[in-house]
Formats: C-alpha cells, sequence, structure tokens
C-alpha cells in the first residue's frame, strides 16, 4: 500500500513520456483557470504575503493528504465493505456501496485544504471579517484546484490525448476534460471560500461539514458515469452545474453588501 501511494504522490510531479510543449500547455492551461477564478474573488488582502503562504500550504497539505491519507482510508473501508458483504451483493448495491469512500474523498480533501486558512485564522487572534475568511479559504482552494488541474492535464497528455483525438472524436468531447477540470476549479475554489466564510463566522465545523457533502456530491459524478447512467456530455453538465451553484453561493456572499471592516 505505501508504494501505491508513493506512487501517487510522486505522479504529480514526475511524468515520463511527456512533451515539453505539452507540459506548458498543461501547466498553462492550469494558470489560467486559476487567474480567472482569483480574479472573481479578488480584495485588497490577496496583494499581501500571507495569502500566498496558505495557497502554496494548501497545496502541499492537501496532495499529501489524498495520496497518504484519503488513499489508505479508502482501501480500508473497502476492505471493511467486502468483509461483511459479498463481491456480488456490493456490485448490485454499487450506488450505495461507493458513498462512504466518496464521503472520505470530501472530508480529507476539505479538510486539507481549511488547515492553512485555520492557521491564518488563529494568527489574526481568531477574529476574522467573514469576507475576509472567504476570500482566504478561496486562496487555499484556488492553490490546491491548479495544482490537480495541471496533474490530470498532463496525465491526459501522457494517456495519448492529442490532437488527433479531436478529430476522431470531435472538439466537444474532446475538449470535455478540460472544460471539467475549468469548473473543478471553480469548486475547489468555492467550496474553501464557504468553509472560511463559516470559520469566520464562527461555524467552522459546521461549513467544513457542509462543504464535504458538496465534494462528495461532485464526485459522485464518477460513480454514476462508471455505472453507464450519465454519458460523456451528461455527466459534465452535472459537474458543471453543480460546480455553478456552489460558487454562485461562495461569489453571492463575496459581493453582498454588508458592514464590514475593510479588507
Amino acid at each position: 500500500m505505501l508504494e501505491y501511494m508513493s506512487s501517487v504522490f510522486i505522479s504529480a510531479f514526475v511524468y515520463p513520456g511527456i512533451l515539453w510543449s505539452q507540459l506548458l500547455i498543461g501547466i498553462g492551461l492550469g494558470i489560467v483557470f486559476g487567474a480567472v477564478w482569483y480574479a472573481a474573488y479578488w480584495t485588497p488582502v490577496l496583494g499581501k504575503p500571507r495569502p500566498w503562504a496558505v495557497l502554496a500550504g494548501s497545496i502541499v497539505l492537501s496532495w499529501t493528504a489524498v495520496a497518504f491519507i484519503q488513499i489508505p482510508l479508502q482501501i480500508w473501508v473497502s476492505r471493511a465493505l467486502n468483509y461483511f458483504w459479498s463481491q456480488a451483493v456490493l456490485t448490485r448495491w454499487l450506488l450505495l456501496a461507493t458513498i462512504p469512500t466518496i464521503l472520505l474523498s470530501g472530508l480529507v480533501q476539505e479538510g486539507s485544504k481549511l488547515v492553512p486558512v485555520v492557521i491564518y485564522w488563529w494568527r489574526k487572534g481568531k477574529k476574522i471579517d467573514p469576507k475576509t475568511g472567504l476570500v482566504i479559504g478561496a486562496v487555499a482552494g484556488l492553490g490546491f484546484g491548479v495544482f490537480e488541474a495541471v496533474w490530470v492535464h498532463n496525465s491526459l497528455f501522457i494517456s495519448g490525448w492529442n490532437w488527433e483525438t479531436v478529430k476522431i472524436s470531435g472538439l466537444l468531447v474532446a475538449l470535455l476534460p478540460f472544460w471539467e477540470r475549468f469548473f473543478i476549479v471553480a469548486f475547489h475554489t468555492a467550496s474553501s471560500a464557504l468553509a472560511g466564510w463559516g470559520l469566520a463566522k464562527g461555524w467552522g465545523w459546521q461549513f467544513y461539514l457542509i462543504t464535504s457533502a458538496a465534494h462528495a456530491i461532485i464526485n459522485y459524478s464518477s460513480v454514476i458515469f462508471g455505472m453507464g447512467l450519465l454519458t460523456n456530455v451528461q455527466v459534465e453538465i452535472y459537474v458543471v452545474a453543480w460546480a455553478a451553484v456552489v460558487t454562485g453561493f461562495a461569489l453571492w456572499l463575496r459581493y453582498r453588501k454588508q458592514k464590514t471592516a475593510a479588507l
């Protein structure tokens, strides 16, 4: 198991066989996606050094948590389910059987993204304006979202994606993975923004659980797709719609008029 966890962790930094042009495109797209959503949450506080430390901390902590916490927990849960039920029963009830592992992905990733936000909040005496909490949370989510996007883009190129794919499958289908990742970056940013807002309001653990559940909902699309209940296009609509709902709520809080301390 340790070897598998290590290989997942390393896969974000080593891309065997990828061309330099593909690597630059993968990184460039991730940065562009991030810049779009960074601009959507912009306040002057983001021009200071500490938010950038939050962004870097989110990347390191979240990817480490995915590799060394999320993966083993999901493996152990799967083994526990197989201990109590046969594979045939689990396959028949797959939509229910996968819920625990999907929930774990939300709990681990939202928790790890929130850690640097909590440190920022603690260093500010546990008293920050809710809008500040929101934008600092957005930065934490943005960092991991962009990092994950670069990993996914480069993994696509390694798996054989090229412009011939566009000719064979058509522009819409070929670009779906990149379209999805644009909105996944939006979701990561928004979910952490909401968690940061909740922390500043004194509802830290409540909003952590809410955003973890929201994360599980978007990840559940992979289960539905894997069972053949949705097509490629339909699952992208699912992802985009849910990301838009969460992002819309976060941006409404960001731009809602209220009496707050200057940012």
